[in-house]
């Protein structure tokens, strides 16, 4: 029909201005093709569909014709601003993120079909992902122009009863002032960069730390017998119709994994800690990883130099995360995050991370303490339910209103928590805790440190003293140990606090690792008091 009305219109009206022309000659014909469309016109009111969505019967339908290539190659949104920044999104990532902005929407807010959402936003892509969510979903979508008043967002949020409000960081003050007289408002959301209190951030719920997307290729070296391989080479990349690339290598190595991470399209990248060490030290800017954008870490804390090389020789940015068997994803730097090399990132929804004491009280910013997730009034719906069979070390896991991980941290002024180590890794020397994580990334700073491991030893007078389990780097392996010895703990006393420094310094060939390439300081811990 549209291709007739577009070609037929001007004609109609040209005849229209001369009616006693209409029956005659040549314009019977014409006549005769517009009775055919005033019939087709109402052969399309009978055929009205019982259900219409916008988003899935028109949207949908563009991002199929797209992917079947019968859609020309321009992009369904593009924007930019005056800073020079620009997005483009395909029909096809369009209906990804609005799916994304939908979720938020009912699982973070807990909005149903027929909730009303006030949405008072500039000209920013938000704004038309939570449009086509709320098309996806049902949910009411109320705009308001962002030069509305704290008077202005009182009355629609009282005449249409709305359960959310979302808006910037620069309207957020105007709805706290009204928030007492708003009664039905369940939710806020604010989209802005940094946080505030009282509010979900948009961004930070709508950006999940792997970030993919159906273009993306993602591939993960973990393990298929750890926890990782589940997470993030089924459900996280699936989830997003994400590929899942896998290579199969009996072991690691960074010639091979770097070969392929520049003859593969691989757009997503997620290995350990040890990994990324390897893979520096064997230099990558020789090889051109064209297709790589986001890259991860996880399993254990990443030490900042190891970063700060990856940069270097890479171009790319290292996202950490960190979660457990019994957790999932606990806290990430998530992609458009500010990255604090030695921070795991902030907590992710919908944990509620705390570090607490250990009678379960809540610590101040910037002091130490057990790693917890808030379970009480509520249980976050995706932690683990139990131990399997053991009632015990279930109820053991709990402190006050907390399960606890098991690992120590801090937690510093925007929210970043810090690894220390875990429990059972904290060195007490001479009534000073020492998480060996800090040790470790001080030792891997000196050009002849390759590899360190730091664990607790046992000491006639200081109960337990720090040592150091040292893989050297091959221009280093015939110096003199007890100089290279001494200079490494010098080294450490001057990078961090001197009751830090290992007072036991062991130089071995290799640290002994899980299949995953992650160090297991437990054996070595083991060996010193023992129990080997």
């Amino acid at each position: 029909m549209r291709p007739l009305v577009k070609s037929w219109i001007p004609q109609c009206l040209r005849i229209l201005r001369s009616p006693c022309r209409l029956f005659h000659g040549s314009n019977r014909l014409f006549t005769s093709q517009i009775i055919s469309y005033y019939d087709s016109i109402n052969q399309c009111k009978k055929e009205l569909p019982e259900y219409f969505n916008f988003a899935s019967d028109v949207l949908d339908e563009w991002s199929q014709l797209e992917k079947n290539g019968r859609r020309p190659a321009n992009p369904a949104f593009w924007w930019v601003n005056e800073e020079g920044e620009e997005m483009k999104w395909s029909f096809e990532e369009l209906g990804f993120l609005s799916r994304k902005a939908a979720n938020v929407l009912t699982e973070a807010c807990g909005l149903q079909r027929g909730d009303r959402v006030i949405a008072i936003l500039p000209r920013i892509p938000e704004w038309w992902l939570l449009n086509v969510a709320c098309m996806r979903t049902g949910i009411v979508f109320i705009p308001g122009t962002s030069q509305l008043t704290a008077k202005d967002i009182l009355y629609r949020l009282q005449a249409s009863k709305a359960k959310c409000i979302v808006t910037n960081d620069t309207l957020a003050p105007a709805v706290e002032s009204v928030l007492p007289d708003c009664q039905f408002l369940k939710s806020k959301l604010i989209v802005t960069k940094g946080s505030r209190d009282g509010w979900l951030n948009l961004r930070e719920l709508f950006e999940h730390w792997m970030d993919l997307t159906p273009s993306d290729i993602m591939w993960n070296t973990a393990d298929t017998g750890w926890v990782k391989a589940v997470w993030s080479s089924v459900f996280a990349p699936w989830i997003c119709g994400s590929c899942v690339f896998v290579h199969n290598m009996p072991q690691f190595k960074p010639a091979v994994i770097a070969e392929t991470l520049s003859r593969y399209p691989i757009t997503a990248f997620c290995t350990a800690p040890t990994a990324y060490r390897m893979l520096v030290q064997h230099d990558l800017s020789s090889y051109k990883l064209m297709s790589l954008k986001h890259c991860l870490s996880g399993g254990e804390p990443l030490n900042p130099e190891v970063m700060a090389k990856w940069k270097t020789q890479t171009g790319l940015d290292i996202h950490e995360g960190y979660g457990q068997t019994e957790t999932v994803a606990i806290c990430a730097t998530l992609k458009g995050m500010k990255i604090k090399p030695g921070s795991l990132g902030k907590p992710v929804p919908p944990y509620d991370v705390q570090i607490i004491d250990d009678r379960g009280a809540i610590l101040p910013v910037g002091e130490e303490g057990n790693i917890g997730i808030r379970i009480r009034p509520t249980r976050p719906f995706c932690l683990f339910s139990e131990y399997v069979d053991n009632p015990e070390k279930t109820a053991a896991s709990v402190c006050g209103d907390f399960y606890v991980t098991g690992d120590r941290g801090v937690m510093d002024e925007e929210g970043y928590v810090s690894f220390v180590g875990r429990t059972d890794d904290i060195i007490n020397s001479s009534g000073y805790r020492i998480g060996p994580f800090e040790v470790e990334s001080a030792l891997i700073q000196h050009p002849a440190v390759s590899e360190s491991a730091v664990v607790s030893s046992p000491d006639p007078v200081r109960g337990e003293v720090v040592k150091a389990f040292v893989v050297l780097a091959p221009a280093f392996v015939s110096h003199d140990p007890e100089k290279l010895a001494h200079e490494l703990q010098q080294h450490v006393k001057k990078v961090t606090a001197p009751y830090k420094y290992p007072r036991k310094v062991e130089f071995v060939q290799d640290l002994p690792k899980t299949a995953t390439g992650k160090i297991q300081r437990k054996v070595l811990r083991n060996k010193e008091w023992g129990k080997a």
